[in-house]
């Protein structure tokens, strides 16, 4: 519910250009997640390793993740402003986390348990946080710009950071969410191969390694081809995009994940 409320609220900071101080927002996001995270730790308690056995919880990972890395980076007033962004994200994760068949009861202890399973999970989840936000970024980019295209007093009195910086920030958290995506991809291998599977057969670990190549080319045009604005904004949403809409198949055909 807080979730919501903060995005009503950033839906009036959108109509008004962002004119307004985003204290009010992080103080809502701030909030609900002291709730989510209760909830998240009272459910690992009660499961005895990380919460991320199905769907709805691995749903409501990525939105702790993306919060957890919000509330860090929105302690500077200077970038208060991506909650605006943030919260209509987690709120839409949220909803579709609530969907009955998303949270199966558990019938049975999950396969794989162990501090090395649990990491290797919130490694790639917060990885997914990142490039939540990159896309985030990419969409206040492309903000921006329109504003500056068709609206130069909109963008003057704008708190959004120039569109500069905001490529900046886009560019910083893919880097940061693919050096998480590569370290939870490989410490997973470790950890499944400790139980004799087949790790790399896995068509969710297909799917990770189809998602580390795209964000890996995205890095190399950047960094060697000087691929950045509005194309590179682009990509990042429509990236994200993909794997928002595609996560949910490939763990639900996945033996070593679906569970």
């Amino acid at each position: 519910m807080l979730y919501g409320i903060s995005t009503v609220y950033s839906v009036a900071l959108w109509r008004k250009g962002f004119r307004e101080d985003n204290r009010v927002n992080y103080l809502l996001l701030l909030a609900g997640y002291g709730l989510h995270f209760t909830a998240m730790v009272l459910r690992g308690f009660s499961l005895k390793q990380c919460p991320v056995n199905n769907l709805f919880e691995a749903t409501m990972f990525v939105g702790w993740a993306l919060v957890t890395a919000y509330l860090i980076i929105g302690v500077v007033s200077r970038l208060r402003f991506l909650g605006a962004f943030v919260s209509p994200v987690v709120f839409t994760l949220g909803v579709f986390a609530l969907m009955p068949a998303l949270d199966p009861p558990h019938a049975a202890a999950p396969q794989f348990t162990g501090w090395r399973t649990s990491l290797h999970a919130a490694l790639i989840l917060q990885a997914y946080g990142a490039f939540a936000l990159s896309a985030v970024a990419g969409l206040m980019y492309l903000t921006q710009e329109h504003n500056l295209k068709f609206n130069k007093l909109r963008a003057f009195f704008s708190l959004l950071p120039p569109v500069q910086r905001l490529d900046t920030i886009t560019f910083r958290f893919l880097r940061n969410g693919f050096l998480l995506l590569t370290l939870g991809l490989g410490l997973g291998g470790f950890v499944m191969e400790k139980h004799e599977v087949n790790y790399f057969a896995d068509i969710k670990v297909i799917w990770s390694g189809v998602v580390w190549v795209a964000y890996l080319a995205l890095l190399a045009g950047r960094m060697r081809f000087a691929v950045a604005g509005r194309r590179f904004a682009w990509s990042a949403v429509g990236l994200f995009a993909f794997v928002l809409l595609t996560f949910w198949g490939s763990n639900l055909l996945s033996p070593i994940h679906h569970q």
